[in-house]
Parts: structure tokens; C-alpha cells; sequence
């Protein structure tokens, strides 16, 4: 692949890449450690619905449990995001009105990326129009295949012009792309037309976020960080399901990218069906038992 690239892009060694994030998967957080990691895992979700039956009092639910994810006893943080369609953008913003969450929206054609250029800028302006402080793009996959990398880089640009003050997450679909080294190209190109954020996937497309791939956008990341001292923000999204895999995401992050990627700003989870197994194992740590799902409240 050739891109006049401002920085250059490694080759991806897929076996050592697949086997370091096999490492991840062997470790295990105890104690107040697991605590920390459980509530700080809840920090960074970003709770989703985008269906086509959302419907405004779906969205309230929604964001009165990024609110209060559980109740007050257990020590839980607030939510990273509400992540919602354009239409509903303004709904979610009223309701999280003083909460300090952001409202996030999916844009451009979400998710396939299939829609004329002018059309998706025009999504794009709407949900920020609405309030979103965070958008989530897909690109053009095709584009990207068929080698169109000024294309794909041109719509990022312009993406992200479109996004004034808003945050500008790209989503790859990583499970479209068919190899590790397209995925640490396209997470280079995406970062340098402007990418706030990377992001492995819709949710939408199987498969989806692997430690593997998500180890990819990493080390990218870090390596940016190193060449030019900014900091950008990763996303794994769809197929995170339970506390434990959640754990292992974030000492993959602490190991790979160090501390400072241990926040919300720079690191997030997309994963609508993640936040419960959490909450059981918050409840579990404090109780020293397991709570019936039908406990917590839904989202």
C-alpha cells in the first residue's frame, strides 16, 4: 500500500500480535484492584441503542442509567456517553442536561457508509446542530479496499470539519478489512485526517472488537503518541460482553499504551450488553454474593 503517510506504518507481525493478545487473556485482577478496574470499566461505556424502533422514552431509560448505572451504595461512576441516532440527539441531551455526560451520535450513512458524501456531511452537521459532542463516523470500506486512500483520508477531513467542536471517533469495521497491516494503515491515516478517536467496529458486523485487533489500534496510538506527542483515543466496539473480557481490555491498554490511556478521554467501550455482567460483579465484590439480573435496572 503506498499513501504519502506523514509517518510510516510497520507491517504487522500477525502471529505476535494474535499471541501477546492471548497473553491478556491469562491474566487475572483480584481484589481491590478487580474493584477499581470494574468501576473504572463503567466509566468508559458508552451505553448505545440504535434501533430503528428507539423511541424517545427508550432513550430516557437510557440515560438515567448512564446516570446512575446502579444504586448509590455500590460506589459506581456515570457513564462515558449516550450513543444514539441523529433524530434523538436532542432528546438525550435534555435529559442528561447538568449531568455532564456527553451525548454521542452515530453519523454518515451509520452503518455502512454507503451514502453520497454530501448527504453524510449533512448527518453529521444535524447531530452536532442537535448537541452531540461525539460523532461516530464509518468510512468507506469499499473505498479502502479498492485502494482509494486519498478518498478515504479526503472524507475523514472533511468529516471531521463538519464536526466543529465535536469529537470525531472513525469507525473501520475492522471485521470488513481482511488483515491486521490494513487495519495499522487505516488507523495512521484516520488519525492523521483528524481522528479524535479509533474505533474497530459498528457493532453491527461480525466480527467485531477482538483484543487483537484492538491491541492493533493501540499500539498505534502509542506510536503516534511517541512521534508527536498527542494523544488519541481507542473504541473497541461489539462482542465485549463480560467483566472479565472487560478487564483484560484494560490491562492490555495500561500495558501497551501506559496510564494515561485509562481514562474515558481516551479510551472507551461500545458494548450495549457489557454494562450488566459488570454491575453483577460490582454487586458480587460488595455483597460477597451474586444479585438476580432482574435486580439492576435496565438500560
Amino acid at each position: 500500500m503506498r499513501f504519502p503517510l506523514q509517518h510510516p506504518v510497520p507491517p504487522v507481525d500477525q502471529v505476535g500480535v494474535e499471541a501477546r493478545a492471548a497473553f491478556f487473556t491469562k491474566r487475572s485482577l483480584k481484589n481491590d484492584a478487580k474493584r477499581a478496574g470494574l468501576r473504572l470499566a463503567v466509566s468508559m461505556m458508552d451505553l448505545t441503542t440504535l434501533e430503528g424502533a428507539d423511541t424517545k422514552g427508550k432513550v430516557s431509560q437510557l440515560c438515567r442509567k448512564a446516570r446512575q448505572p446502579m444504586p448509590a451504595r455500590y460506589g459506581c461512576p456515570p457513564c462515558g456517553a449516550v450513543c444514539v441516532y441523529p433524530n434523538l440527539v436532542a432528546h438525550a441531551v435534555k435529559e442528561l442536561e447538568g449531568s455532564g455526560i456527553p451525548v454521542a451520535s452515530v453519523a454518515t450513512g451509520f452503518p455502512s457508509g454507503q451514502y453520497p458524501l454530501e448527504l453524510r456531511l449533512a448527518d453529521t452537521r444535524h447531530a452536532v446542530g442537535e448537541g452531540a459532542a461525539e460523532i461516530d463516523m464509518v468510512i468507506s470500506r469499499g473505498a479502502f479496499l479498492e485502494g482509494d486512500f486519498v478518498r478515504v483520508s479526503d472524507e475523514i477531513a472533511a468529516v471531521k470539519e463538519a464536526c466543529g467542536e465535536a469529537h470525531l471517533k472513525v469507525i473501520f469495521e475492522t471485521g470488513e478489512l481482511q488483515t491486521y497491516d490494513h487495519v495499522r494503515f487505516v488507523s495512521q491515516l484516520a488519525i492523521e485526517a483528524g481522528a479524535d478517536f479509533i474505533k474497530t467496529s459498528t457493532g453491527k458486523v461480525a466480527p467485531a472488537a477482538t483484543l487483537a485487533v484492538t491491541l492493533v489500534l493501540v499500539e498505534t496510538v502509542r506510536d503516534h503518541y511517541l512521534a508527536t506527542g498527542k494523544r488519541i483515543g481507542v473504541k473497541p466496539a461489539g462482542g465485549i460482553r463480560t467483566a472479565k473480557e472487560a478487564l483484560q481490555y484494560l490491562v492490555m491498554v495500561k500495558e501497551t499504551a501506559g496510564d494515561d490511556w485509562l481514562t474515558p478521554d481516551l479510551f472507551r467501550f461500545g458494548a450495549s450488553s457489557l454494562l450488566l455482567d459488570v454491575e453483577m460483579q460490582i454487586a458480587r465484590m460488595e455483597e460477597g454474593r451474586y444479585q438476580s439480573a432482574e435486580y439492576f435496572a435496565k438500560g
